[in-house]
This record gives structure tokens, C-alpha cells and sequence, in this order.
């Protein structure tokens, strides 16, 4: 069932986005050459204590994981596109480091990602980058009521497509607020004018997940996504509410 938040929940999703916002800026920073993933964890950590929040995956047990989530972002590496759990790994020059976080605030979740290279990237990763980043600025632009979620998908599946990028297809977006995860499932396909149509009040968490080659995804070991072939992949993510004529981006 989707929900619909008041004015005053609206108000705290902007301050619960504005503490995740600096989180990620303050993690893109520090993600350097030498620096371990757990490093990256311990900061987000007391930055989210600093700002009386807390880390929205510590503790998080999703439908169907063996395990509750034991680190307070995801850190995913290269083929790896989410749920990456952090660990003493130091990045070298030319990794990909996709970073997604979730912050609770008075309650209200909100839920963001970015992707980081480490050191000067290759032609093909800045495509690749470039393509993922358009696609959620693109899907973002068109949110108000009355379109539909189909409309969404079309518009990130079409960036895919005009920059010879691959959508990991099994990955969704998805509704925020309450939980870190609600309905509706936002995919990053679709047809224009299909599917769950937008209210105002509804919050969702847009996130495109390209490869650069296959639409396919396994889960590892840590149960962690990565592209089936191997390749290499983006993910950027915004939390964004649909308000009376348009959206409020609460996390940009």
C-alpha cells in the first residue's frame, strides 16, 4: 500500500535529506586513494550520531536476507553495483565506488547513493557515469502528478539506451518515508503512460543501476548485486517527494 506523507512529515524528510546530502558530500570526499571502506564506515557512523540520526541499514534485514546488514553505508566496488558491505579494503586508483546510504531523522527515512572513481577515469566509466547520472536528473525532471511510474522507467531505460548502457534490470527504486523500503517498486524501465500513477505526498527513492555491458545481475557471497559479466557499473540515487504541481528533491 502506498502511503502519503503531511506537510509536517515533508518538513522533517527535508531535514532528515539535508543531514544525508552532507553525508554523502563529506563520504565522496574521503573516498581516496589508501583509504579502507571500513574507514569510510566508521565516519558515516559519527556523522550520523553528530546530527542526532541514525544510519537507516545498520541493523537492516531485508525479505529474504540470511542476515541483518552489520555496516552503516554500502560500499560497492567496481562489477559490484549495491549492498557492497564495507570492509578493510584500501581503494587503488581506478576503482568505481558506488556509495548509498539511508539516514533516519525524528523518524523519516531518507535514502541516497552516488558513484566515485578514484583517480582519473577511463572514457568508457565516464560514459558510463555520465549516462547514470543523466538518467536520474532526467526521471527526476518529469515527477509530478498524474505521471506514472512507467514514465519514470522510460526515461532512465531511453539514457541507457543513447549512451550504449546496459539497465541492471532485477534492481528497482522504490517508495521512503516510513521504512526504508515501500511500495511502489520504481523500475528503471518501463512504458510512458503505464503503471501506479504519481500523488502528491507520495516520497520515493529514484535510483538508476547501469553496467556497462549486461542487464543481468548475481548476488555474492556477502549478498551484494553485481553485473553478471563482470563489467563495470553506476548507481546514483535522490530522494524526492511529488508535491501539488511538481517534486521536491529532498537529498540534492
Amino acid at each position: 500500500m502506498v502511503s502519503l506523507k503531511t506537510a509536517q512529515e515533508i518538513e522533517t524528510l527535508k531535514k532528515s535529506g539535508a543531514i544525508l546530502k552532507s553525508l554523502l558530500h563529506e563520504l565522496s570526499l574521503r573516498a581516496r586513494e589508501g583509504t579502507s571502506l571500513t574507514e569510510l564506515d566508521s565516519f558515516a557512523r559519527s556523522f550520523a550520531k553528530k546530527h542526532s540520526a541514525h544510519p537507516a541499514f545498520l541493523g537492516y534485514r531485508p525479505e529474504g536476507a540470511r542476515h541483518a546488514y552489520q555496516a552503516a553505508i554500502c560500499t560497492s566496488l567496481n562489477e559490484t553495483v549495491v549492498h557492497g558491505v564495507p570492509h578493510q579494503y584500501r581503494l587503488v586508483l581506478g576503482d568505481v565506488l558506488k556509495i548509498d546510504a539511508g539516514i533516519i531523522y525524528e523518524g523519516m527515512y531518507t535514502d541516497s547513493a552516488t558513484t566515485v572513481v578514484i583517480g582519473k577515469p577511463s572514457p568508457q566509466v565516464k560514459r558510463l557515469i555520465s549516462a547514470t547520472r543523466k538518467a536520474l536528473d532526467e526521471a527526476l525532471s518529469i515527477i509530478k502528478p498524474g505521471k506514472t511510474v512507467g514514465d519514470i522507467g522510460w526515461v532512465i531505460e531511453r539514457r541507457a539506451h543513447l549512451e550504449h548502457c546496459k539497465v541492471l534490470h532485477a534492481l528497482t527504486g522504490h517508495g521512503v518515508g516510513y521504512e526504508l523500503h515501500e511500495d511502489p517498486p520504481i523500475y528503471n524501465y518501463g512504458t510512458r503512460g503505464e503503471g501506479m500513477v504519481l500523488r502528491e505526498g507520495m516520497v520515493l527513492a529514484i535510483e538508476p543501476m547501469f553496467s556497462l555491458s549486461s542487464e543481468d545481475i548475481v548476488q555474492q557471497s556477502d549478498e551484494s548485486y553485481a553485473s553478471a559479466d563482470g563489467s563495470l557499473t553506476a548507481h546514483f540515487e535522490h530522494t524526492v517527494v511529488v508535491t501539488k504541481r511538481g517534486h521536491l528533491v529532498v537529498t540534492a
